[in-house]
């Protein structure tokens, strides 16, 4: 793989340990689709190089981007506490939403993790037209929206 790409998180265990991210350059697979490479170590279960393919090679880098977000929120590790970018700027970093649209019916679903599984949200509110959806816990699932078209921002509607 050829590294475009790296960033070290830190893994607050005893002893404290690293994971360290790394994305490829995209590549044409002989189909004509684009793959894009990326590896995970430090977590376990990650320790080859995977890939993922797209149409093009931009669609190939946003999914290695999801596809990481997805499987670094979704460790054992991160779900513990145990994971964290120690230089994130401003105590901020950017959080994954999953987005469904449906343009024929004009409605759109942000999950806010990325599978919700059946049954799962128990209670729902609706505050102004919008469904927000519940956990047993109270936790935020998703929420659904009318009239998507206008209320979400454009590039969401891409």
């Amino acid at each position: 793989m050829y590294e475009i790409a790296q960033r070290t998180l830190a893994l607050r265990t005893e002893p404290p340990r690293e994971v360290t991210v790394t994305v490829g350059l995209p590549y044409e697979e002989p189909t004509g689709e684009w793959s894009a490479p990326y590896r995970i170590d430090g977590l376990e279960g990650w320790e080859h190089e995977r890939k993922v393919t797209g149409i093009d090679s931009l669609q190939a880098m946003e999914l290695v981007l999801v596809v990481l977000r997805a499987a670094l929120a979704g460790s054992h590790e991160a779900r513990a506490g145990l994971l964290s970018w120690d230089h994130e700027p401003d105590g901020r970093r950017p959080q994954t939403v999953y987005l469904s649209l449906d343009e024929d019916h004009d409605v759109a679903y942000i999950a806010m993790k990325h599978d919700i599984a059946p049954g799962e949200a128990v209670r729902q509110a609706v505050v102004e037209g919008v469904v927000l959806d519940y956990a047993e816990s109270g936790e935020l699932l998703g929420l659904e929206l009318t009239h998507a078209a206008k209320l979400l921002p454009s590039e969401m509607r891409i």
